[in-house]
């Protein structure tokens, strides 16, 4: 039995749709179906319901489903038990959203293509709801976002989350301390509406019982960091993402008597029963991450929190 038509079949079934499994394989729609239908001669029984446009498995085909799930669970015991399934010589896909990107998500794919230089990437930046419903949709393999996924096949795992300020100039806005309605009397810049920075900054200001002014949502982080550095308003943004913008060097982070939750980051994955290769670069996220901004890490950092002005600023800027 070829276990390349196992394969299809089996991401066909996973994903419900052959288009979509053809693009998770890289393969034309024609020759996923060409897969598909000499896997059907070979078993002797229809695997996929072709009568109408609905997308149906037949019941051989949900049984086999199950014996495909574990032919290529064998095949990768196989692999890595004979040693040739050492190295991550293959291509994933990954989404991550615009706060992961300016954190973390370049310095893990520099270790990651380190610790792994075969492994291909295909890298997506988009907004949570687009990187939801694309691993959902199985066009993405691993996606980091502020909400999990939910779908067949589908996991999700907790990352440590990320701490969000308000950021400001550090020559306009000096206070050592502010209140909450003396930011709400200033222009706010925020993720874009319905997103989780966006709530929950309204949702602060609901429980405070205190009415902001103008609250303008932006999509990009560079974006906001300019607005600020130039004098636009304060942003609520992630404290690591600003630290590691060198060439915005008047920016501060704002002490306020009502703290911003943190930003929730979550990585969401299609399981793929003939390679470890998603489980391993999780892993390696995971673990990333949590030097990075696990307990122990914000413990280690928390004396030297604050983003050091460039020369000629005062001291009284940063207080």
């Amino acid at each position: 039995m070829n276990l390349r038509f196992v394969e299809a079949f089996y991401w066909v079934a996973s994903l419900k749709s052959v288009t979509r499994a053809a693009d998770k394989l890289f393969l034309t729609q024609s020759a996923m179906s060409s897969r598909i239908a000499a896997l059907e001669e070979e078993l002797g029984v229809l695997l996929l319901d072709r009568r109408d446009k609905q997308f149906r498995l037949t019941v051989a085909g949900t049984r086999f489903f199950t014996y495909a799930q574990r032919l290529l669970e064998l095949q990768r015991e196989v692999k890595a038990e004979m040693g040739s399934g050492a190295a991550l010589a293959v291509s994933l896909r990954i989404g991550a959203i615009e706060s992961v990107l300016h954190s973390w998500l370049i310095p893990w794919i520099e270790k990651l293509r380190a610790d792994h230089p075969a492994l291909a990437l295909e890298l997506t930046v988009e907004t949570t709801p687009i990187l939801v419903e694309q691993v959902q949709r199985g066009t993405q393999d691993i996606v980091f976002a502020a909400l999990p996924a939910a779908a067949d096949g589908v996991r999700s795992r907790s990352l440590p989350p990320m701490e969000m300020v308000f950021m400001g100039h550090a020559q306009l806005h000096r206070k050592r301390r502010y209140a909450l309605s003396e930011l709400s009397e200033l222009e706010l810049l925020t993720f874009q509406r319905g997103s989780h920075p966006h709530v929950a900054l309204i949702d602060l200001f609901r429980q405070e019982g205190v009415e902001p002014g103008r609250v303008h949502t932006i999509s990009s982080i560079s974006a906001m960091v300019q607005l600020v550095q130039g004098g636009f308003g304060v942003a609520t943004l992630p404290l690591y993402a600003v630290q590691r913008m060198q060439n915005y060097p008047d920016l501060r982070p704002l002490s306020c008597n009502s703290a911003l939750q943190p930003l929730p980051i979550h990585a969401s994955y299609r399981t793929d029963p003939s390679t470890d290769a998603v489980e391993t670069v999780v892993k390696s996220a995971l673990a990333f991450v949590e030097a990075q901004f696990g307990p122990k890490a914000r413990a280690a950092r928390a004396p030297s929190r604050r983003i050091v002005p460039r020369s000629g600023a005062s001291k009284k800027s940063m207080s």
